[in-house]
C-alpha cells in the first residue's frame, strides 16, 4: 500500500466513516457518505481534499452525505449501476466484474445482491483492501432486504477467492452481536473463541474491531463456514446444503437476542 493511507472512524451511531487518501496524487476517497459533517471534520484535520465517493448501496445512511459533500468539495460519486436512480449526485456508474482505476489504482467491482438489490463491493487489487460495506461484516453478513438468501450466499462467499491478508472494511461496529450469534452455533471453534475475547475487550474501551482479514474471517465468520460439521449439527442440518445452512444461519440470527 505504498503512498495509501487509510483513516477510520464511527460516525451516526455504528457506521463506518472510511477515508483512503493516496499521498503520491492528493487524491482522497470516502467508502459511503453516512455523515457529511464527520467526514468534513475528518478531512480537515489531516489536510486532505476529497476527490471520490465509492457508494456501495442507496440505504440513507450510506448516501445522506453525497449532496452536502459534492457541494462543498467538488467530487465524484461512484456507485452501482442498478441503484443509480437512488443514489443523490451520482456521476459514474460501475458493475460486478468491472475494473477501472483511481490515482492509477486498480479497482474491482464486486456485484453483491442479498442486502440490496444492486450492493457493490470495491476491491483495490494490488493494495489487498476490499470495502464490503453491508455485504460482510465481522463475524457476520448483512440481513437480506431486497435480495435472496441465495443470492447472499453467493454474494458473501465470493469473497473466499481472495488472499486471507486482505484488509476488510465493513459499513457498521456489529462486531461483538455477531461474535455472540457466531459462538452460539459453533461454540467448540478455537479461534472464535479467542477471537470474540478480544472483541469483548475492545469494545470495553470503546474501540474499534475493523477492519477484520478475509483470513479471520474463513475462521470465525459462520457465513463463510457452511461446510463446518458443529455448525450443521448444531442446527440440524447435517445433509443440509451450504446455501441451506446459510439461510437458517441468517433467519436465526434476525431473531437473535
Amino acid at each position: 500500500m505504498a503512498n495509501l493511507e487509510l483513516h477510520q472512524f464511527i460516525c451516526r451511531s455504528d457506521n463506518y466513516g472510511v477515508l483512503v487518501h493516496d499521498s503520491r496524487t492528493g487524491t482522497t476517497i470516502s467508502i459511503d457518505a453516512p455523515d457529511a459533517a464527520a467526514i468534513a471534520d475528518n478531512l480537515k484535520k489531516r489536510g486532505w481534499q476529497l476527490t471520490h465517493i465509492l457508494t456501495t448501496h442507496h440505504h440513507e445512511d450510506h448516501v445522506a452525505g453525497n449532496l452536502e459533500l459534492k457541494e462543498h468539495f467538488g467530487c465524484t460519486i461512484i456507485g452501482p449501476e442498478k441503484e443509480k436512480e437512488k443514489i443523490p449526485g451520482i456521476r459514474k456508474t460501475v458493475k460486478g466484474g468491472d475494473v477501472f482505476e483511481i490515482a492509477q489504482r486498480k479497482m474491482r467491482v464486486f456485484a453483491c445482491p442479498g442486502h440490496t438489490a444492486g450492493h457493490v463491493a470495491y476491491q483495490f487489487i494490488d493494495d489487498y483492501l476490499l470495502f464490503a460495506a453491508d455485504t460482510l461484516f465481522a463475524m457476520g453478513c448483512g440481513r437480506v432486504f431486497e435480495g435472496t438468501m441465495e443470492e447472499m450466499f453467493h454474494s458473501v462467499n465470493q469473497f473466499r477467492s481472495l488472499q486471507p491478508m486482505t484488509s476488510v472494511y465493513c459499513g457498521h461496529e456489529y462486531t461483538e452481536a455477531n461474535a455472540k450469534f457466531a459462538l452460539s452455533v459453533e461454540p467448540g471453534n478455537k479461534a472464535l473463541q479467542m477471537r470474540a475475547a478480544a472483541v469483548r475487550v475492545l469494545r470495553a474501551q470503546d474501540k474499534m474491531t475493523c477492519p477484520t482479514t478475509i483470513g479471520e474471517e474463513l475462521k470465525t465468520n459462520p457465513y463463510l463456514r457452511c461446510d463446518s460439521p458443529e455448525i450443521r449439527k448444531i442446527l440440524g442440518m447435517e445433509q443440509a446444503t451450504d446455501v441451506e445452512v446459510f439461510a437458517e444461519l441468517r433467519t436465526r440470527k434476525n431473531n437473535f437476542k
